[in-house]
């Protein structure tokens, strides 16, 4: 295979709906006979009437994918829910057979689908490390050498003598990562488990996993967000109801999944239930939106029209000094900026307990064509703490009016960049002189 080191050829998967379990209890049993003489019953009656409805009792999680991936790439594997994506790391990390077609890997892979993957949890956490790597088939004194270097990043040392059946959700997903990233694997592969750790974790694993690509080891992720995805991926592909719509790199696919529809968030989003509120002990989110001129929640917004993002929030506890600020990305995952309010005034005074509302007006012609995201933060300072970091907060889309003074002018072709500000030019003129 060369330089390859994953080729997956007519990869499909399929499920048969309503599978009865193997192991019931005599009630269950009792309940299922008489399930299957109704089921033998209505099997006759559709017969009879020349339907047996046989394809509606399977399903295809995955149906002919093909794809290849060289050592050293990281891949992104973009789609939203049911596409396959899970499926798809499944049968690469040989947890489950596929109906058609193969999948040949080289090298040993180490796979991350959910939170604790490979742990036995009476087991301490000195002892899965050792676990692992021999899993891996790694030496002793090979995984002596990274052992310290494990335990550092997984910021776990007080508790790396405790069965891991007492770890948090938190402690469980960082002491797991630090394995599979550290490990002597080739490819790791590694599902949307970030999403358990706060965000300084979270940011710390993409690093660690771009370093993992650039040491020429192969990268898997799947993730919903797609700035994530751009940065951490020079591929990716793209699927839907299982089946791969398009392969290439990764800022493409990203715009291709924009502009098919294929994500979707509001341009409005609010927090009422208190168990998955973001926020600190300070300051919780309540609500992000994205409003037009006119004050009315937007979808879209022209491209010479001003956009206002606001957030709404409530400090629970007073005294301190707020900094609240939005990040924009747009289709592609390109961050554009951070906006913070650096008002003399708001920045100084301690805040009291209470509901705020904290809006930043974005002028027309500036923003590009496409569609935006925006994730929402708000730190304290003195001491700094970050209440909330709420990623894919919100979405709006900048279009075109061809009928308005824009920075297109009369000019019909595509015009690139994350920005497209409406600036003032002047010519001069010389005369040439013989």
């Amino acid at each position: 295979m060369g330089n390859i080191a994953i080729q997956a050829e007519n990869l499909g998967k399929q499920y048969r709906i309503g599978t009865l379990r193997n192991k019931q209890n005599f009630r269950e049993a009792i309940i299922g006979s008489v399930k299957n003489q109704l089921r033998h019953v209505a099997q006759l009656f559709y017969k009879n009437a020349g339907d047996t409805n046989e394809a509606g009792r399977t399903i295809w999680a995955l149906k002919d994918v093909s794809f290849q991936i060289n050592f050293g790439d990281r891949l992104g594997i973009i789609g939203r829910n049911g596409s396959g994506k899970s499926t798809l790391l499944k049968i690469l990390s040989r947890i489950t057979e596929p109906t058609t077609g193969f999948a040949q890997i080289q090298g040993r892979v180490r796979s991350m689908l959910e939170v604790g993957t490979g742990f036995h949890h009476e087991l301490t956490g000195r002892e899965n490390i050792f676990l692992n790597g021999a899993i891996l088939g790694m030496k002793k004194d090979e995984i002596r050498k990274r052992f310290d270097e494990i335990v550092a990043f997984s910021e776990v040392e007080k508790f790396i003598d405790t069965p891991v059946k007492h770890y948090s959700s938190g402690m469980y997903m960082r002491l797991a990562f630090a394995v599979a990233a550290h490990l002597e694997s080739e490819i790791l592969i590694v599902d949307e488990v970030l999403s358990v750790g706060d965000n300084k974790f979270q940011n710390k694993c993409l690093n660690k996993m771009q370093e993992v690509g650039e040491q020429g080891r192969t990268v898997l992720f799947v993730s919903h967000s797609i700035p994530a995805v751009t940065r951490l991926c020079n591929k990716a592909i793209l699927l839907d109801e299982g089946r791969l719509l398009e392969e290439g790199p990764a800022t493409k696919i990203a715009k291709t999944y924009f502009s098919k529809g294929l994500n979707y968030l509001p341009a409005e989003r609010l927090w009422q239930n208190a168990d998955s509120v973001p926020g600190g002990e300070i300051v919780r989110l309540y609500a992000v939106r994205v409003k037009a001129e006119n004050g009315e929640i937007a979808e879209q917004v022209k491209i010479n029209r001003a956009v206002e993002i606001e957030m709404e929030y409530n400090v629970i506890k007073g005294g301190y000094i707020l900094m609240p600020h939005f990040h924009l990305f747009n289709q592609e995952g390109t961050k554009i900026f951070i906006t913070l309010d650096i008002d003399a005034e708001w920045r100084k005074r301690p805040r009291p307990e209470g509901r705020y509302t904290s809006r930043v007006l974005i002028p027309g012609n500036f923003l590009q064509e496409g569609l935006h995201i925006v994730w929402s933060a708000l730190i304290t300072l003195e001491p700094m703490i970050v209440q909330f970091f709420e990623k894919d907060a919100v979405m709006f889309q900048v279009v075109e009016n061809a009928d308005a003074d824009t920075a297109r002018g009369d000019y019909a072709r595509n015009i690139d960049g994350a920005v497209r500000p409406l600036l003032k030019w002047t010519t001069s003129y010389d005369a040439i002189k013989h």
